[in-house]
């Protein structure tokens, strides 16, 4: 059991090390010498756990639809309304990315799948590991879809409102929001909701920067 143990800490310091790699380098530039020296490991023994760059791309995207799926699951419960999930989740989504470098890396990842000079056995089963940004996507535009079917919502093109949410999903953890003076998880919201309200044509308190998401805890 001790072993066991052992080596799932060492696996999650590797996965750990990948995503700093994979998120600031891409796929393409990424190395497992680099990882190794992340770790503090020889490539030797790092082979014991991933035997390629290829598989530490896999797990790392595989992963990334967990973490989708159960943010997804825990916001949008029976009974909710489309509009609120679709705002809460977003919110969180943004959060997220901000914090989890391994969900960073899966979105850089997905990025690098489009360009020829992938290896195509670097491509996940769409059943192990769908593309980040397709799957993502396709729950945005589910979402928007019912939010404007309850009338929630402006009719807007459900599939362009979910391309630019994801557009600025993946360029905001590399923004500052607002003045120096007034960065800070408030801010951060706020600059969200703004966007929200012009995507869907919603109020979400863009005005009120302190207003906790409705049905959502306050964020310290």
């Amino acid at each position: 059991m001790l072993k066991q143990e052992r080596a799932r800490r060492t696996r999650e310091l590797v996965l750990d090390a990948a995503a700093e790699e994979f998120s600031t380098q891409g796929y393409s530039r990424a190395t497992l010498n680099a990882v190794a020296r992340r770790t503090g490991m020889t490539k030797g023994a790092l082979y014991g756990h991933f035997p390629s760059k290829r598989a530490l791309a896999g797990a790392l995207m595989s992963q990334s639809r967990t973490v989708w799926e159960e943010m997804r699951l825990a916001r949008d419960v029976p009974g909710a309304e489309a509009a609120v999930v679709l705002e809460e989740l977003v919110l969180d989504l943004a959060h997220r990315l901000q914090e989890d470098v391994r969900l960073r890396a899966a979105l850089r990842l997905a990025t690098d799948i489009p360009d020829p000079a992938w290896p195509q056995p670097v491509r996940p089963s769409p059943a192990e590991a769908p593309d980040i940004f397709e799957d993502v996507q396709r729950g945005l535009v589910a979402l928007i879809r019912r939010a404007q079917g309850e009338g929630g919502m402006a009719p807007r093109p459900p599939e362009l409102v979910a391309q630019l949410l994801l557009a600025v999903l993946h360029g905001a953890p590399h923004v500052s929001f607002g003045p120096p003076e007034g960065t800070g998880p408030g801010a951060y919201d706020a600059a969200w909701r703004l966007l929200l309200e012009a995507l869907t044509g919603a109020d979400h308190g863009a005005s009120s920067p302190g207003r906790p998401l409705t049905g959502a805890a306050p964020r310290a």
